[in-house]
C-alpha cells in the first residue's frame, strides 16, 4: 500500500513539472544556449574583407558597424541552415533589415527581410504589423508589436533557418516562426493580408541558400549593428 501511494506521489510529481514549463520556455528552447563557442564565427572581418558593399558606404566605428547611404552589404559567402545572433541600434524612424537567402543583386524579390524598425515613430506604429520590427516584411508580422526598445537602445537578433522554416528572436522573445512552404502567393499571404507589389517571387519559390545582407541608412535614418556572429547547423 505505502509503495502505491509513493508510486502516485512520484507520477503527480513529474506532471506537475512538465505542466509548469511556461510556453516561452518550450520556445527558448529551439536553441541552445550551450552552444560551444567554437562553432561560432563573426559574420564580419575587420577589413570588410569578405564582404560586398559599394565603396566607402560601410564602415566599423568602435566595433560598430554601420553605414553612410541606403546601400547593403552583403556576406561573400552563402548559407543555408544557419542560426545569426547581432544586435542593433536604431535611431528615431529607423527603417532598416536583416536578408537571409539573398541573392544581392536581385535582393528585392529574391531574399527574405526581417524587418528593423522603430516602432514608436508614428509612420511605421501607424503601418501594417508586417511592416513592423520583427516581422518577415510584407509577409508575416510579428506575435507582438514594441518588442523592439527605443531609439539609442541595443536590441538582440536571434535568426534560425532551418531550410523553409525562419524563427526570429526579438530580445530574447520568440517573435516569429514562418513557415516559407505556406508562402505560395505573389500577391497574398496565408493570414489574407496583401504582400507588397514589389515582392513578386513568392516565398515558397526561394531557394533555402544564399547571402546574408543588411539595409543600410534607409532614408536618412542611421542603423547601427554590432556583435555579428554566424554558425552552421
Amino acid at each position: 500500500m505505502n509503495r502505491n501511494l509513493i508510486l502516485i506521489a512520484v507520477l503527480l510529481l513529474v506532471t506537475v513539472t512538465s505542466c509548469s514549463q511556461s510556453p516561452d520556455s518550450a520556445e527558448s528552447s529551439d536553441i541552445s544556449d550551450e552552444v560551444p563557442e567554437a562553432e561560432w564565427k563573426t559574420l564580419f572581418a575587420d577589413d570588410l574583407s569578405d564582404a560586398t558593399f559599394p565603396k566607402g558606404v560601410w564602415y566599423w566605428e568602435d566595433s560598430t558597424l554601420t553605414a553612410t547611404e541606403d546601400q547593403a552589404i552583403w556576406t561573400n559567402e552563402t548559407y543555408d541552415n544557419f542560426e545569426l545572433e547581432l544586435e542593433f541600434k536604431n535611431a528615431e524612424g529607423t527603417n532598416s533589415g536583416v536578408f537571409v537567402y539573398a541573392e544581392p543583386d536581385k535582393w528585392l524579390t529574391n531574399s527574405v527581410e526581417i524587418q528593423i524598425a522603430d516602432d514608436y515613430d508614428p509612420q511605421w506604429a501607424n503601418s501594417s504589423p508586417n511592416w513592423q520590427c520583427g516581422a518577415l516584411f510584407g509577409h508575416q508580422a510579428a506575435t507582438e508589436q514594441k518588442v523592439v526598445k527605443r531609439p539609442g537602445e541595443w536590441n538582440k537578433y536571434r535568426v534560425v533557418c532551418q531550410d523553409q522554416n525562419i524563427k526570429v528572436f526579438l530580445n530574447e522573445k520568440l517573435v516569429n516562426d514562418a513557415d516559407l512552404g505556406k508562402f505560395t502567393s505573389e500577391k497574398a499571404n496565408p493570414d489574407g493580408t496583401a504582400t507588397v507589389d514589389w515582392l513578386s517571387v513568392p516565398l515558397a519559390e526561394l531557394p533555402t541558400q544564399g547571402h546574408v545582407g543588411f539595409q543600410g541608412k534607409h532614408a536618412g535614418k542611421p542603423i547601427w549593428f554590432k556583435n555579428l556572429r554566424i554558425r552552421e547547423i
